[in-house]
């Protein structure tokens, strides 16, 4: 791929690892807007913004989730506690009225907004107006894939970005896409092609990285939500599978959400050894992806339309050196070259699943193939560092 055609699609060339350099002083400062600072899996939000060099970022919200930190200096929130912080909270979300975040603001002088997730842009648009300067979005997955007809049930500011879509779409500066494939949905809504790119996520090379000293093990490891889209169900009916035929593998869940209890009992009443483990640290996330021999991404399209966006996991995964098992679903084959770095399967095809993960259990030689192609694959397109570069420079263009 040649230079300027990866750019167009996304991704920087070079592999170099993430290295940070000491940040110049009195560096222009950017609002990174996110109306809950940060839920569990939005760690990559923070990674990004620490890994500017140029730009001094600043975390904005409408209230603190703290299940990622971010700089106690460096965080403004409307909602600081109490009856008065719930009060400002309700009245920026039905109005867009934060006199007090506005103030705040203005002394910081950041020099854009780019807010994460459609909905958190729509909500801070008439905030970046009134400070007088540009608007940046990215768009992760569900913002970008849901139906209009089932956003129209969905919760209070996903409902109210439909009806301020159109003014996001004239007056926000730039729209990124975290895979062409969200691309793709943006500009069906009718954004703007010359102001909606790819910029993919990047991974930080220093933190995900294989650890020779660490035994793989007969392990499958699913990471994500236990929510319908990340289709864990299918994962665990394949593992009645993979066990007869490899008795020794186990089936490793990390996370929560509203399946668990019923996903548990499921594997309980079909005798799959499996471990729930729920929501884990990153760093314990990267433990076990030290561990596992495969990890599997069985994602699934929802009848809202609403698909995977990227698939953050299979990169970090492959980052890993841990080879990947995946649905084609949203953007998925972006991530994992089927057959290079991983194996895709078509989505609730269990019987599939099950025959790509015994695949890789019972061939060392695959597995290390594949693992080795996926960390290069990394380096080359995913690579925190480099994408942090390409920011900044999407920055710079937005400030011209």
């Amino acid at each position: 791929m040649s230079s300027s055609n990866a750019l167009r699609a996304g991704v920087v060339p070079g592999d170099r690892a993430w290295m940070p350099a000491p940040a110049p002083l009195d560096r222009p400062r950017v609002a990174v807007f996110r109306a809950a600072l940060l839920g569990r899996s939005e760690a990559f939000i923070r990674d990004q913004s620490e890994a500017l060099q140029r730009f001094e970022p600043w975390y904005v919200g409408c209230r603190l989730e703290n299940a990622v930190e971010v700089p106690v200096e460096r965080r403004v929130v409307v909602n600081t506690g109490g009856a008065a912080g719930r009060v400002r909270e309700l009245l920026f979300k039905r109005s867009g009225l934060a006199p007090g975040l506005r103030r705040r603001l203005a002394e910081i002088a950041p020099v854009l907004v780019h807010a994460h997730f459609g909905p958190d842009a729509a909500l801070v648009l008439p905030l970046a107006q009134r400070l007088g300067v540009p608007l940046v979005a990215t768009f992760h997955g569900y913002d970008a894939t849901m139906a209009d007809r089932a956003a129209r049930r969905s919760f209070f500011l996903h409902r109210r970005y439909l009806e301020q879509r159109a003014a996001l779409q004239h007056d926000g500066r730039l729209f990124l896409a975290v895979s062409r494939f969200v691309r793709d949905r943006l500009l069906a809504q009718g954004y703007p092609a010359d102001r909606t790119v790819v910029h993919y996520a990047g991974i930080n090379l220093e933190r995900f990285q294989p650890d020779p000293a660490t035994v793989r093990e007969a392990l499958v490891l699913f990471v994500g939500r236990l929510a319908p889209e990340k289709g864990c169900l299918d994962l665990i009916g394949a593992m009645r599978r993979v066990q007869d035929v490899h008795p020794e593998a186990e089936l490793v869940v990390l996370g929560e959400g509203p399946l668990g209890p019923s996903l548990e009992r499921l594997a309980r009443s079909t005798g799959v050894r499996c471990r729930f483990l729920g929501s884990l640290s990153q760093e314990d996330v990267i433990h076990w992806m030290a561990r596992a021999q495969v990890l599997c991404a069985p994602s699934v399209t929802l009848p809202t339309e609403e698909a995977e966006g990227f698939g953050l996991v299979c990169a970090e995964a492959q980052a890993m050196a841990l080879p990947v098992v995946a649905t084609r679903v949203g953007g998925i084959p972006e991530v994992v070259a089927d057959g290079e770095s991983g194996l895709l399967v078509r989505e609730r095809d269990q019987a599939a699943l099950a025959d790509r993960i015994v695949r890789l259990l019972l061939d060392p030689a695959l597995r290390d193939r594949m693992g080795e192609a996926g960390r290069r694959r990394v380096e080359r397109c995913f690579n925190g560092w480099t994408q942090a570069r390409r920011l900044e420079g999407l920055y710079a263009r937005v400030l011209a």
